[in-house]
């Protein structure tokens, strides 16, 4: 069977404070803020895009940034529960220590699958892991976090399900995954050419309770086709399948398909191109934002509205951090 998704875009996920957001994934994690737009379906909350250099599909993790006193998420089945992100095997012992420099508790590394896994939260509550995995390139070297240890984009993503035989049927008759390895209530199953940036774990709880969407909830994931006609050719699948899924939007930087797979969960089909150089050069990324043509009339109100963001460095997070514990 043809793989008809070449493994993960981007995961997209509602989260608290921007600037909290901003110093956490930037200041401390080191990813790029390579898109600073805002959610078009609501030009009142941003849309934070973070990744490597230039972002490309497969680093991407992206925020819609909220405030400290939206609602809470609840997380249970039938809901994305967690990403991973791979690092160079080298790397395990800078990202310990640079996780305790920022008092950010983690577990691990314990033994997964032939790999070795940390795992952590943010301040929001989500849970990510830190993968070394072998065959990735260097990640991003940011001037801090030196290219070699850098997060190197996506590993896997995890759901969690109270029966997962659905999903299992869906992942590899519809988008034409594999199923390549089981480990307890753990099934994972890989698309594309394999390997890291391909994974979806699925996690299996019949007792689980059911989730609820707000912040710290991911809100849904992305897989990759290389163009437009392939997207189409999964949407037809899809359909014929028996799957409700949306015509395709243009997000300027992709277009994209959405649907939700029979557990419940968002999935999107996205297209690698065009890409996040289109409206900027690449020593720009992320420093200003960037509207779509709709919005551009309303550039000033929401400049207005929207939040000020100050760029901060992980030195610069670890001070203001040891400073708000004092005040």
């Amino acid at each position: 069977m043809n793989r008809r998704v070449l493994g993960l875009h981007h995961i997209t996920a509602i989260a608290g404070d921007p600037q909290r957001n901003l110093d956490f994934y930037t200041g401390i994690l080191g990813l790029r803020l390579v898109k600073k737009t805002v959610n078009f379906d609501d030009p009142y909350t941003y849309h934070f895009y973070y990744g490597d250099e230039i972002g490309h599909p497969g680093t991407l993790l992206t925020f819609f940034p909220r405030s400290s006193d939206t609602h809470r998420g609840r997380k249970g089945t039938n809901q994305l529960t967690g990403y991973a992100f791979s690092i160079n095997e080298a790397g395990l012992d800078f990202w310990m220590k640079r996780l305790k420099s920022f008092n950010i508790e983690f577990t691990g590394p314990a033994h997964r699958f032939n790999e070795e896994v940390i795992a952590a939260r943010d301040h929001d509550g989500f849970e990510f892991e830190l993968v070394a995995s072998p065959g990735k390139s260097p990640g991003w070297d940011n001037g801090e976090i030196p290219s070699e240890f850098a997060i190197q984009g996506f590993h896997g993503v995890t759901i969690l399900e109270r029966s997962p035989e659905a999903t299992e049927n869906f992942l590899t008759r519809s988008l034409g995954f594999q199923r390549t390895a089981h480990s307890g209530d753990r099934t994972r199953f890989e698309t594309g050419d394999g390997g890291t940036g391909t994974f979806i774990d699925l996690l299996s709880d019949p007792d689980a309770a059911a989730g609820s969407m707000g912040v710290g909830i991911i809100h849904h994931v992305a897989w990759r086709t290389p163009d437009d006609a392939a997207q189409l050719d999964v949407r037809k699948k899809l359909v014929d399948d028996g799957l409700s899924v949306t015509p395709v939007i243009d997000r300027n930087y992709f277009h994209s398909i959405y649907f939700n797979e029979p557990g419940g969960v968002i999935f999107e089909i996205a297209t690698d191109p065009p890409g996040f150089l289109i409206d900027e050069q690449k020593e720009l990324l992320g420093r200003n934002l960037m509207l779509p043509h709709q919005y551009e009339p309303y550039r000033a109100e929401l400049e207005r509205v929207l939040p000020a963001l100050e760029a901060r460095g992980g030195k610069e997070v670890e001070l203001r951090s040891i400073t708000e514990r004092h005040i």
